[in-house]
């Protein structure tokens, strides 16, 4: 019998929107797959990514990602000259597209990404339909984590 390899297999997961999850209550959640151009694609295996000023845009019926800054690798190719921070296409079935564009225009929706990870080698991207928090709900939201936490140290102490 062969043994399996042991080598210990990377997370799917690029990056993280941990700001969004900060400023937005987080509602429904949609996963796009995004047109990506070959050095961009080399540099997300390399963890090149950044979300923090990420947002989506709706324009004539199709989801654009901006701000979302992509480092190129030092070892690209010198005929290419790469943007750090550009509009990619997001690719979206027409329902959720429609679903999303009925959000955001009827009920004040914002759309922010998430996260972005590996699906079968193909990068997607998590995006989420998001209402805006106040200053008094990021503080609350706040104190409940901080309870939580404080809780489990209680809990782990006393067994």
């Amino acid at each position: 019998m062969a043994k399996k390899n042991s080598k210990k297999t990377p997370s799917n997961n690029i990056a993280q929107n941990r700001k969004a999850r900060h400023d937005y209550f987080l509602e429904d959640k949609f996963e796009a797959g995004l047109v990506l151009e070959g050095w961009e694609v080399k540099s997300l295996r390399d963890g090149r990514l950044s979300l923090n000023e990420a947002y989506i845009v709706l324009h004539r019926g199709e989801a654009w990602l901006h701000g979302a800054h992509i480092t190129p690798l030092l070892s690209a190719s010198t005929h290419v000259h790469p943007e750090n921070v550009r509009r990619r296409k997001l690719l979206l079935h027409k329902l959720e597209l429609n679903r999303l564009v009925g959000a955001v225009d009827r009920k004040g929706y914002t759309i922010v990404p998430v996260s972005m990870y590996w699906v079968k080698g193909r990068a997607k991207l998590q995006i989420a339909l998001a209402k805006g928090k106040q200053q008094h709900d990021k503080r609350s939201t706040e104190k409940d984590r901080d309870w939580k936490r404080e809780k489990a140290r209680i809990f782990s102490k006393g067994t």
